[in-house]
């Protein structure tokens, strides 16, 4: 029996909720993690030289601002540095290695009944022992969903050939750096914020990168007047409806970025901040990539039309080879697999369709495709609804 609530997940959405909830006087709460560290997602699966796309204002946790020393934009390790100061500061102690099979609703008792796995090896120096399996039943009134929107890699699986190419095939939540590609001909198959940086890191050590776009994006600058974009944005939009903020922003960029369709990146029709409102879309804040794109480092290729065994055909019908393809191709959450709740829908990527509000004790925290910053928010409205 938990007095508190069940969370499941220790990243930032699970962490800052618990936060809260002690803050509120609910010391009780439990975190399921079924890796064995916090932010597994950027312990163990985002590469090298990333850095927190939007100033640390922005993506502090509630309660707890970053350190003043550290840099607008935070380090991978320094934001590593900062989430575990947090779990110490209060005292957050998941349970690892905890993974939900099963999360119901008990309608007679009006309870949640969460099922775990837990496997140990008896034997580490043994990689062929399959170890012990356990299982454990949590009973609670309230249950958090904290397993983010990047929970499991994305794979274009519709994309016909991928098992005869003959070079390696990677996720890029398994890149760390282009210093093992050097002189190599590097796919990015995905032009969101990771494949950009990809693509520039891998010309960084000498490898021969191409990035493909297949739709229209929208591509800003990371800065603007010497000031955030994100930053600006949330400034104008006090003052300006939102399409217009849309048009200062997109003048701006043409002014700084000049005209991406030279280049093979064509911009959608709607504005940034409305596809980001809508669609959950966010647009690429431009850290250097598109220099090298201009310079010619970095090629643009359109959508592919299928692998072969050297390399890919592309709907422009042109074919090239590669040594290596790195699949930038983002996360999707997984709580359709595991929350077994008839009344809550998902999208065709898995979101749950409710936000915080706790129907039934049901709560869903960093799933509104707001980032960290959404993160935030909902910690706080879920602690003070239970």
């Amino acid at each position: 029996w938990v007095e508190g609530a069940i969370i499941v997940g220790a990243g930032p959405s699970g962490m800052a909720t618990a936060a809260c909830l002690q803050q509120l006087g609910i010391t009780s709460s439990i975190l399921l993690e079924k890796s064995d560290c916090i932010a597994s997602l950027w312990q163990e699966r985002t590469y090298d030289r990333l850095r927190l796309h939007l100033p640390k204002k922005f993506c502090e946790l509630p309660l707890a601002p970053f350190p003043s020393h550290f840099p607008i934009y935070p380090t991978k390790q320094q934001f590593l540095d900062y989430l575990h100061d947090y779990a110490r500061r209060f005292h957050i102690q998941p349970r690892f290695g905890e993974i939900v099979q099963s999360a119901r609703f008990d309608q007679r008792l009006q309870l949640w009944r969460v099922q775990t796995m837990k496997i140990t090896n008896p034997d580490p120096g043994n990689i062929s022992s399959e170890g012990n399996i356990s299982t454990r039943e949590y009973v609670g009134r309230w249950i958090v969903v904290a397993t983010g929107e990047n929970a499991e890699a994305r794979i274009p699986v519709e994309i016909p050939g991928m098992d005869l190419f003959t070079g390696k095939i990677r996720h890029s939540s398994v890149y760390k750096s282009g210093a093992r590609f050097a002189g190599q001909r590097v796919l990015v198959v995905g032009a969101g914020n990771s494949g950009m940086e990809i693509a520039m890191d891998l010309v960084q050590h000498d490898a021969r990168p191409s990035i493909v776009v297949r739709s229209p994006i929208h591509i800003l600058p990371r800065e603007m007047l010497g000031k955030s974009t994100f930053g600006v944005s949330v400034a104008m939009l006090k003052f300006l409806p939102l399409w217009l903020t849309d048009r200062l922003l997109l003048l701006y960029a043409l002014l700084a970025l000049g005209d991406t369709s030279r280049y093979g990146i064509r911009r959608p029709k709607t504005g940034p901040l409305e596809m980001k409102e809508k669609m959950g879309k966010t647009p690429v804040l431009d850290v250097g990539t598109l220099a090298h794109i201009k310079q010619g480092n970095i090629k643009v290729e359109p959508a592919i039309e299928c692998f072969t065994a050297s390399g890919c055909k592309f709907v422009n019908g042109e074919q090239h080879c590669y040594d290596a393809i790195v699949l930038a191709t983002g996360y999707k959450p997984n709580v359709p697999k595991w929350l077994k709740d008839p009344h809550l829908n998902f999208s065709s990527d898995g979101f749950p369709s409710c936000g915080w509000r706790g129907q039934r004790g049901l709560y869903v925290a960093g799933l509104s495709r707001k980032g960290i910053l959404g993160v935030s928010k909902d910690a706080r409205l879920i602690a003070q609804d239970i």
